[in-house]
């Protein structure tokens, strides 16, 4: 899980490239702004960073992005389908679905394009044939997002194993189901 938090008006968390997540500590995290100038640490950073910039840049709300290769949502991403809401859970967090996007090269600006094009009123999109992102105005929003949706992705694989052809819930219900989550859900 790549993990990107928007620290202020000009400074970025990000995690650096091909470290594995086993050898990671605070010490090997990389900050750079938001030009992708690295301001602190001796390593590179990831790839993703001109994307998870290009967020940034363009969705002032947010400040954490999450990018993920979650088994049961990539295997969405992978056959380039959206996710519908099938939950109650999914229609809180997602409301009607979590989308899928085009393919997108990484490396540069296109994968934050594509977030910022296609991700709609979910806080999580599918990019074609490589993965999860999940972005919030907190890292702890945005990471709630991730577990969600691969759990919310788990189900729906299994039932779709069973039943091919199932429905997701209605517009009504998903409208009702977000609103209530929204102003009476937790304290």
């Amino acid at each position: 899980m790549l993990v990107i938090v928007f620290l202020s008006i000009n400074r970025v968390i990000i995690k650096p490239s091909g470290v594995d997540f086993d050898d990671l500590t605070a010490a090997s995290m990389v900050i750079v702004n938001l030009a992708g100038e690295v301001i602190e640490g001796d390593l590179k950073p990831s790839v993703d960073t001109e994307s998870h910039l290009y967020v940034y840049k363009h969705m002032e709300n947010i400040h954490s992005v999450i990018h993920t290769h979650s088994p049961f949502a990539t295997s969405f991403a992978i056959r380039g389908r959206d996710l519908p809401s099938y939950t109650t859970t999914a229609a809180n967090i997602f409301k009607h679905r979590v989308p899928c996007s085009g393919f997108a090269s990484i490396g540069g600006e296109e994968i934050g394009r594509e977030i910022v094009q296609n991700i709609g009123e979910s806080p999580a999109i599918l990019l074609k044939n490589h993965g999860v992102f999940t972005i919030g105005e907190s890292i702890d929003k945005a990471l709630k997002a991730a577990v969600i949706l691969e759990e919310t992705a788990e189900y729906a694989f299994y039932a779709l194993l069973q039943e091919p052809n199932i429905d997701p819930l209605s517009s009504e219900i998903i409208e009702q189901c977000n609103d209530f989550y929204l102003t009476s859900y937790g304290q």
